[in-house]
C-alpha cells in the first residue's frame, strides 16, 4: 500500500467520518482525488466498512471476558465459527494457535448471564471452555497497524 493510501487510512480509522474535504486538506490531495482513492481503497477490501464505536457501559454490557474454546472431537470439522455465529454477546472470534482453537471476546451484563452464555457455546459447538473476565480495558481497539510501516 502506497504511503499517501496508508495515510488515508489512519485518518479514517481515527475519524470514519471525515469528509473528502477534510482528508484532502490533511493529505494535500484534491477532494476528488480523496474520493477515488478511498473508493479504490474500498474496492480493494482495504477499508471494509465504517462504524459508531459505542460504549458497552451504555449499552448495559459492563462485563468483557476472553473464551477459549477447544472442540470435544478435534477430528470433527471445524465449524465453530458457524455453528455460534448466531450468538450475539460475541463480538469477536479468534483462530489461535496453542491449546485452544478459538478465542472468543465477548460483552454481557452480569455474572450470570456470562453463565448462561457458556452454557449456549458449549452446546451450540460442542466444545469445551476455559474463561478470563476482564477486569478494566486502559485500552482498546487500537489502530495503530495503519501507522505501521510497509513490510513489502
Amino acid at each position: 500500500m502506497e504511503d499517501l493510501d496508508r495515510r488515508l487510512v489512519g485518518l479514517l480509522l481515527a475519524d470514519g467520518r471525515m469528509s473528502f474535504t477534510d482528508l484532502g486538506r490533511a493529505t494535500g490531495l484534491s477532494t476528488s482525488a480523496v474520493h477515488q482513492r478511498v473508493r479504490r481503497l474500498e474496492e480493494r477490501g482495504v477499508i471494509t466498512g465504517y462504524t459508531a464505536t459505542v460504549s458497552p457501559e451504555a449499552l448495559s454490557l459492563p462485563l468483557t471476558a476472553l473464551i477459549s474454546v477447544t472442540p470435544f472431537d478435534p477430528s470433527a470439522p471445524d465449524d465453530v465459527p458457524e455453528r455460534l455465529r448466531h450468538i450475539p454477546e460475541i463480538e469477536d472470534c479468534y483462530s489461535v494457535a496453542g491449546d485452544e482453537s478459538y478465542i472468543l471476546k465477548i460483552r454481557t451484563s452480569i455474572p450470570g448471564a456470562l453463565e448462561d452464555l457458556l452454557a449456549r457455546i458449549r452446546t451450540a459447538a460442542n466444545v469445551s471452555t476455559r474463561t478470563t473476565v476482564v477486569l478494566s480495558t486502559p485500552w482498546e481497539g487500537r489502530s495503530s497497524a495503519a501507522e505501521a510501516p510497509a513490510h513489502d
